[in-house]
């Protein structure tokens, strides 16, 4: 049997109201999260979007995270374009070797069974 251990999160934004006084300059809220320049722009790795109970919505993996994960608030064909507004939370797991990305994804689908990934799901 393989044993497989889940990185911790390297990153993890939650969203927030950004807290304006003198001097402050706003930052426009993607879907109520501010702290997106948090996640890094040229690292590769898993991102993690969760509900307000914890409860994993869909796990992704990309080479440019903070690319990434604007797609997923942006784009028409992502998988959780649907469900948006559920998404409170966001963890990175920064992993640079695209085998290991693919290996700790699959592995974090099928055992938190993310709720809105549908390739790579073997529990039913």
């Amino acid at each position: 049997m393989i044993s497989i251990t889940i990185p911790k999160p390297d990153i993890t934004i939650v969203q927030r109201d950004q807290e304006l006084g003198a001097g402050v300059v706003p930052i426009k809220p993607i879907y109520g999260f501010i702290d997106l320049h948090e996640i890094p722009r040229d690292k590769g790795g898993i991102i993690l979007f969760y509900n307000n109970k914890g409860e994993l919505l869909f796990a992704g993996k990309a080479r440019k995270l903070r690319q990434r994960v604007k797609k997923h608030f942006e784009d028409n064909v992502s998988p959780i374009k649907e469900h948006r507004n559920e998404v409170k939370e966001i963890s990175v797991i920064i992993i640079e070797d695209p085998m290991e990305r693919e290996i700790y994804e699959t592995y974090i689908i099928n055992t938190q069974r993310a709720r809105y990934n549908v390739d790579k799901v073997f529990f039913e």
